[in-house]
């Protein structure tokens, strides 16, 4: 067998390597999946971070109660990547002009968007969209105005959440097609959803 090298580090694979493996160890196997889930700058460099159990409660990174409205419990994104409380990260929204339009079970069974989802989507170009935890939705990223969160209901069945403020949102940093990795202007988004 050929020397394989990690594609993380670029040194030897373990000789006792599984033939599909591409890092040599945990660590270089995170460091990948993390370098694959990254978030925009415009959310990275914003310290409105939090972590969130499983059952999508928001915590702080050491693991205590953390708050949509109280940014003493918030924190960096570094920190909030670094830390091993809860189940993943979430991001909190606090009027700033920052929004996230919810697309709940927004594809199909082959991860295709939904027709209602894609018009949504096509409107947005130009904007960063994720996976939600589940798998099924998305979350399209962007700028606007909102002044309070709603829920929409669209055509076919579709529904969308609307949110600028006092929330947070599991972020999965799973990039969904091949969305820029920036925050758009989702006002005239928006403002046909309303």
């Amino acid at each position: 067998m050929a020397n394989r090298t990690c594609e993380q580090c670029g040194g030897p694979m373990p000789i006792m390597a599984r033939a599909h493996a591409v890092t040599c160890s945990p660590r270089c196997r995170k460091a990948r999946s993390r370098a694959r889930r990254t978030v925009p700058a415009e959310l990275a460099h914003r310290p409105r971070w939090v972590r969130r159990t499983s059952a999508k409660v928001p915590v702080a990174v050491d693991g205590t109660v953390a708050s949509s409205t109280d940014p003493e419990t918030w924190s960096t994104y570094r920190a909030a990547s670094d830390s091993t409380a809860g189940a993943g990260l979430g991001f909190v929204l606090d009027g700033d002009g920052v929004v996230c339009l919810d697309l709940d079970h927004a594809l199909d069974d082959q991860g295709d968007a939904l027709p209602w989802a894609q018009r949504i989507l096509d409107a947005a170009a130009g904007t960063w969209v994720e996976r939600s935890v589940s798998g099924e939705g998305l979350h399209v990223w962007g700028t606007g105005a909102l002044p309070r969160g709603r829920r929409i209901t669209v055509d076919d069945g579709g529904s969308v959440e609307l949110y600028g403020d006092g929330r947070y949102i599991a972020v999965t940093g799973d990039t969904w097609g091949d969305t820029p990795r920036r925050l758009g202007d989702l006002r005239h988004v928006i403002d046909s959803l309303l």
